[in-house]
Parts: structure tokens; sequence; C-alpha cells
């Protein structure tokens, strides 16, 4: 990541942070509607000579005020910072969410966390953006608000992707549909899964093919089913065409969810510690099989349509493949 400050509460930030221009949100994906937010602010700070700026949430804020609607995040918090990072934000206050803080009015917000903790001089927000106890604060309480304690206050529409408004809930619903390729498009990336490789049950191995394996993130939305992806070794740079299935292996009996990548071309070396895996395109849906016979001649089915699409890609724009 580059050189971003992150701090981890308004306490440090307020001994910390340079003066600011500000988006705020719970930015989950950093989809490409939160990037338009982010080269807004980069922008502004630039012509003002301020530090572009993030302010987000961890948890999100439903896991307080509203525990029954909690959904599952597109990345981790660490992915999160990453992406802003990358998206142009140089500091970053991850406010620590908490029912304290949701009873706070839109007035005592602004006070306390603009203004006293970030030194916000310019805040950007999309125009439904809503704050404050009970979300009593909307755009036009933000302008109020900012013409008395000093900073100017920017609004944004919404980002449309061919006909749909881009959203994290968007974002997360195309995901559990399996529609990995449609998710992408408004992440302005492919939908990933970062984590260790795991030691698996060793069935694989034995009865149908060798994968590596990753550990589902907690409270992370995933697809279900067998997808075309591309494999990296986290943080290096080798990178593997491959297929994933995601599920519970029901014909082995399962019941654990399970992220099994099988590569396409050849390992080489030592097994990556850690991988990235990128979800390209959905093949099918996963099913139980007579035996692991069965399911193996599924497998070469199945590798055999990857290897026809990785063809199609590199045919249409070249090794360094990308579908966007």
């Amino acid at each position: 990541m580059r050189d971003v400050k992150v701090f981890r509460s308004a306490a440090e930030a307020r001994e910390h942070f340079a003066p600011a221009v500000v988006a705020i949100g719970n930015f989950d994906g950093v989809h490409v509607g939160h990037r338009a937010l982010l080269r807004a602010a980069a922008e502004r700070a630039a012509a003002d000579g301020f530090v572009p700026s993030v302010l987000t949430f961890d948890p999100h804020p439903a896991t307080v005020v509203a525990p029954e609607r909690k959904p599952e995040m597109v990345c981790s918090l660490d992915e999160r910072l990453r992406l802003l990072g990358q998206a142009g934000a140089s500091q970053i206050l991850v406010l620590p969410f908490t029912l304290e803080l949701s009873r706070l009015s839109p007035e005592e917000f602004v006070s306390a966390i603009l203004v006293n903790s970030m030194k916000t001089r310019a805040v950007m927000v999309g125009d439904g953006f809503r704050f404050g106890y009970r979300q009593a604060g909307d755009i036009n309480t933000l302008r109020d608000l900012g013409r008395r304690f000093g900073f100017v206050s920017q609004f944004l529409k919404p980002v449309v992707v061919r006909g749909e408004v881009v959203s994290s809930s968007a974002v997360r619903r195309h995901i559990a549909a399996g529609n990995v390729a449609r998710a992408g498009r408004l992440l302005g990336r492919c939908f990933s899964v970062i984590g260790p490789v795991v030691q698996g049950h060793g069935v694989g191995s034995k009865q149908t093919v060798p994968t590596l394996n990753v550990r589902p993130v907690p409270d992370q939305v995933l697809p279900r089913g067998v997808f075309v992806t591309e494999t990296f070794e986290h943080g290096a740079q080798r990178r593997w065409p491959s297929i994933t299935n995601v599920g519970v292996r029901p014909t082995f009996g399962g019941d654990e969810l399970t992220i099994e990548t099988y590569l396409l071309s050849p390992l080489n070396t030592q097994t990556p510690e850690a991988i990235e895996v990128d979800f390209r395109h959905f093949v099918r849906v996963e099913r139980k099989f007579v035996s692991p016979e069965e399911l193996k001649a599924q497998i070469v089915r199945d590798v055999r349509a990857a290897q026809t699409y990785w063809r199609r890609v590199q045919r249409f724009v070249g090794t360094e493949a990308s579908i966007y």
C-alpha cells in the first residue's frame, strides 16, 4: 500500500491529522462509485492545498444499531484500507462504531469528529448521505453545519453502470447470486478472496485433483458454485489461471464451506503461503455426484471450459487479461 496514514480513534486523529478534504462512507468493496468520490476529494485537496482523506467505520454501523440487518462484507477491513489508499486517500480515520457514537446528534458528530478530530476543510459525500442519531442529518443538514463550522460540502450523484446504480448492496447481491462478472463491473475489478493456504481434507489429491484451499474470511459474502478464476500469490508476482469451487463438497458428505482452487498451469516451485483468488466467470452450480470418479470427470470438463475462457480472453485483450 502507498504511504497512507491510518488512525484508529478520534483521539489519535486529533493529535496527528492534517487539514483535510474528507470523503465519508463505509466504502465496503471500494467500488467505482466510491472511487469517483475519492477522485473528487483528491482533486479538491490538490486545488486547495489540503490532504485527501477518508472517514470510515468499523464494524459496519448495522452491527451496532440493527444486528439483524448486518450485511456480509465484500472485503475485509485490511483490504478496504489497501484499496482506499490505491484510490487516492493519504490519511484515513477508521472510527470504531459504537452505541455512543450512534447516539451523537448531527451537530455533535460534525463538531467532535469532522471539525475537532479531522480538521475538515471540505466534505465529499453521496447525495443520499445520512448521519447522526437515527440518521436525522442529511445533505442539507451537512451544508448548514459546514457554513457554521467553516467547511464546504460537495455532494455527488450515484454512479450508474449499464443502467444499474452502483452500491455495495448491489455488489453483495450479485456476488451472492454467483453473478461475479456483474459484481466485477460495479467494483471495477474482480471480486476476490484473500487468505492463507490451508490444509484441505486430503480427498482431492487422492481421489479427484489437487487444489489450493483458502479459509473463508469471516462475514465475507461469497458466491457458491464453480468459477473461472485467476490466482495470485498474495504479495508476490506469481499468478496462475485457475478454476475454483466454493461450496460444501456434497459428494464427500461435507457440511463446511470450503474454497478450493485448481491451478491450470504448473505451480513449479513451493506452495504459496497466501493467495488471492479473483473470480471472473460462473461455470456451474455445485452438485452431488454419485462417485469421486464422476466428479473427477466433471472437473476435467470444467477445466476445459476454463481453458476455453482464457484462450478467448487472451485473443481479444492479450496476455494481461482483463474483462472490464
